[in-house]
Parts: structure tokens; sequence; C-alpha cells
């Protein structure tokens, strides 16, 4: 089949937005002052930094581009938090994981509606003779999330890959893809359509906008092609989550915890926008993975696997017993870093300085945004 479609502008302005927007977007959940009830609050900065540690954790193979995997750690009363947005992103849309890290530490989560929560092997952008061994970390999984569209590889490489998947979980397991928003619509239509033997359970964000998510979805329902669409980026990058359902563009939202600024927010995102969920996580360590568990185990539907299985992906973890799968599933339960195990990921310091740098100006637009009014 040939897919026709006028050459794709890749206009990125749904996903980053004007500095203004984006303003707002983080500043939303903290209109108003802490004390009219009701809003988060923010810790003041000798609180937060009271108990921080900067780690460098190895990962085993690299995930899209990522070889060490840094992340910040900050006690508080009520347990840890992990402030870990990627080094690309700036201060505004870094300062949504400080919320989220501040939640864990300072606030806590909602009540579990299920002692354990389904997960999925994760497939990085391997050769297809390395996935039977990515899927023996993953024990008892029986749905995989495989990796495609890399930089520098072929839609051929692709196919490699996923069939190599579908081969070792046989036709009983489940399949996903995610192409990170890196296809034009024609390239998405034409590769799902290559892959739709594949029996994929959905794909996510094939394209980078919404316009584009809600193109695909149009083209594979007009062709018959039975693949569901999930949105990620196009869900915590905007300014307005719920426009995904909205416009037709997704069956099913993808919900990263630490990016949308807490369990909170990311469960009010998912009631408003009123589509299945899948939790994943955004290539986080265990702390910033039990975030994660709790949005799981708190919602009250959970139909798919959730992508929480990550820390199968690093060569090292903060904590004695790792949020690893076991069964296919990871209970829901305390994790606590481990002394010796800190002291031997610190990070130099050199890191060090550059996230506590990081830390400080997050933590600066957090406070601002606490103690500002301003119109939603």
């Amino acid at each position: 089949m040939s897919w026709k479609s006028k050459p794709s502008t890749r206009c990125h302005c749904e996903a980053s937005n004007s500095s203004e927007t984006s303003r707002r977007a983080i500043l939303r959940p903290y209109r108003g002052r802490p004390d009219r009830g009701g809003q988060p609050v923010v810790p003041d900065w000798d609180a937060l930094v009271d108990d921080v540690h900067v780690v460098s954790l190895p990962m085993r193979v690299p995930f899209r581009g990522v070889r060490t995997r840094e992340a910040l750690l900050l006690r508080g009363p009520v347990g840890w938090g992990e402030f870990a947005p990627f080094l690309e992103y700036d201060d505004t849309e870094a300062a949504r994981w400080l919320s989220a890290a501040i939640e864990a530490a300072f606030t806590g989560w909602p009540a579990a509606r299920r002692a354990a929560v389904p997960v999925n092997a994760t497939v990085p952008a391997v050769s297809a003779r390395e996935v039977a061994d990515v899927l023996a970390r993953f024990p008892g999984c029986t749905t995989a999330k495989v990796k495609v569209a890399q930089a520098g590889q072929t839609l051929l490489d692709d196919l490699a890959r996923v069939a190599e998947v579908r081969s070792v979980l046989g036709r009983g397991g489940r399949v996903r893809v995610d192409a990170n928003g890196a296809w034009s619509v024609e390239q998405a239509l034409n590769a799902l359509e290559s892959l739709a033997p594949y029996d994929l359970e959905y794909a996510e964000q094939p394209c980078a906008t919404v316009a584009e998510l809600a193109a695909v979805r149009a083209g594979l329902a007009r062709a018959g092609v039975p693949i569901l669409i999930a949105a990620d980026e196009s869900v915590r990058k905007a300014d307005d989550p719920a426009r995904v359902a909205l416009a037709g563009a997704a069956d099913i939202l993808v919900v990263k915890v630490a990016p949308l600024g807490g369990v909170a927010p990311a469960l009010s995102i998912a009631a408003t926008c009123g589509l299945p969920v899948v939790v994943s996580s955004a290539l986080d360590a265990s702390i910033g993975i039990r975030a994660g568990i709790a949005m799981a185990a708190a919602l009250p539907d959970l139909p798919y696997a959730c992508g929480l299985g990550t820390a199968s992906l690093l060569g090292a973890d903060v904590v004695r017993a790792p949020l690893l799968p076991v069964a296919g599933a990871i209970e829901v339960g305390s994790v606590i870093p481990d002394p010796e195990l800190l002291a031997a990921a610190t990070a130099n310091a050199g890191r060090r300085r550059w996230w506590l740098e990081r830390l400080r100006r997050c933590h600066a637009v957090l406070t601002a945004a606490a103690t500002t009014d301003f119109p939603p």
C-alpha cells in the first residue's frame, strides 16, 4: 500500500511551547498562596537540601543515547524523592520534575488500590540478536515495549527487532512500539503497516504533534490497520494535556509522573482525559519508579501493563532490592537508599555542583509560582 500525504512541516510548536505558555503550564498547580488550601507547599531551600545526594548510574546498554543516568535524590519527612530531568530540559520544564520529587519526599501519595502493578519489558534500539538477553532481565513479563525509529537505523532494523521480540514472547505475548515522535505522518503509516503483522498492542507517539497523531490514527482506521495510538510526549509536554483526547489523537495515554509534576497532577490529568492510562518511567532509578508505582496503584482501572520495569536497564541502583519485576509485576512497597550503594554511586564534585545549581534554579521557579497569582 502506498501512503500519499503532503510533506510534513514537522512544526514542534505543540511540543515546545512559547516561554510564557510553558511558564503558565508549570505555574498552574501553584497558583495562589499555599495557605489558601489545596495548593502544594514548596519547602524552603534549607529543608530541601538537608539531605541530598547526586548519583551517576551506568546503563546496561545505551538508551536513546543515554549511557549514564544522573539523578539528585532528596530526603524529606515522608520519604525520598528523585529529581532527574534530562539534561536538555530547561528550568521551567525541569521544575515539574522537582515538584514530583517534593511530593514524594514531603507530601506523600494517595492510598493504593492494588498490591502489585503489572509491568512490561522495555527493549532499546538494540540489534535483533541482543533481544533475548534484554528480555531475560524482565522475568515473567509477557508484554514488551520496543523502541523504533532510532536515529541512524532503518525500518528494516525495527522490523528485525520487533520480529525477534514477537518470536521470544510467542503469540500470547503483547508487543508495543515507541517511536518517540520521530516519524512524519507518511513514515508512520508506512512503518505501522509493515509492523502490523506482528500484532501490535499499540504504537506510542509515532509523530511529534497532536495533529499528526490524529492524522495517523485516522489513516490507520481508513486502511483497516488495527493498531491503537498512544500519546506520551504530547501529554507530558503539552500546556493542555486534555487536548490529546479532545482532538481524537490517541486511544491511550502514556503518563509519566515526574514530567507531569507528581502523582496528584498526573491522576488529575488521567481523570480529565478519560482514556485508558499506561503509567511509565522516565528512565528513573528505583526511587523515581516508586512514584510511578504509587500512581498505577491508585488508578481506578489498570487495563495495560505499565512501563515501570526500567530499573532493569540500569547497571547499578541505590537500593538493595531494586524495583525489578517478579512474575511480571512490581509490588507496592517502600524503597530506601542504602548508604553503601549511595556512596558507590556518588557523582563527582563537578556534577554535584551542576545538579545543586539546577536544583536551586528550579526551586526558585516553584517558590515564585507558590506566591504569585496570575490568570489561569
